[in-house]
């Protein structure tokens, strides 16, 4: 009698899953869940939460219509301003039968990050996560060309990465260690901080470039201009 009472309890125990492998088995369905998910879908899924959806592409060069050149010019100033700091400009002429291009260069500025949405010289999505994460820099040169009564304006972004260098160490002096007889001196640098060795050229930012050519176009063809070219 007490043996017949004391199988059910044991086959009941033995059935039990403990409350560690109970755990271990949920952290291995979930693991199963994440790497099912890192597929092509979940691919395209980060790929949408990181990029803004593709707009119309914008060519460049761009063809504007025809308007007045001083209106043409102050217009392209006024967007080009918004993303960048202007260092030298050469206005465009395209009346009286003098044509001249019109050339905007700007200063390098290091690109926005995450954590600064007001500034509008880095794209949404992986260009403003790499400027977060790594030192960037860009510079535009904004050509406007006349073509008859019209015009065509060509912008370029050019952008560049940081090369940093090893931190400086407390072994390590200023004055650089060479197989020659010249002794090259680097000046005075904190300890533990990297030393900035130049800047790597990473191409065009197109997408700038689509965001700036846009903006352009948009100003020179919006209704609002309509009243400015007949003054």
């Amino acid at each position: 009698m007490d043996g017949s009472d004391s199988r059910p309890q044991a086959n009941h125990q033995g059935g039990s899953i403990p409350a560690g492998g109970r755990m271990l088995c949920l952290l291995l369905i979930v693991s199963l869940i994440l790497a099912s998910l890192s597929g092509v879908g979940c691919r395209q899924f980060r790929y949408r939460f990181r990029n803004a959806p593709p707009e119309q592409f914008v060519p460049n060069p761009l063809d504007l219509p025809a308007a007045p050149d001083a209106f043409v010019w102050s217009q392209v100033i006024d967007a080009v301003d918004d993303y960048f700091r202007i260092i030298r400009e050469t206005p465009v002429q395209n009346a009286d039968g003098f044509i001249l291009d019109g050339r905007v260069e700007t200063a390098y500025s290091i690109g926005a990050s995450c954590f600064e949405p007001w500034r509008k010289d880095s794209t949404p999505g992986f260009e403003r996560w790499q400027g977060t994460l790594q030192s960037i820099r860009r510079r535009a040169i904004v050509i406007v060309r006349p073509r008859g009564p019209g015009y065509t304006v060509e912008v370029v972004v050019q952008k560049d990465l940081e090369d940093v260098g090893r931190g400086v160490s407390s072994a390590q002096s200023s004055v650089g260690i060479r197989h020659d007889s010249s002794i090259e001196r680097r000046g005075r640098l904190v300890e533990g901080t990297p030393e900035t060795l130049g800047w790597i050229p990473l191409g065009r930012d197109s997408s700038l470039e689509q965001v700036i050519l846009s903006d352009i176009f948009g100003r020179i063809t919006q209704k609002d201009a309509e009243g400015l070219l007949h003054h």
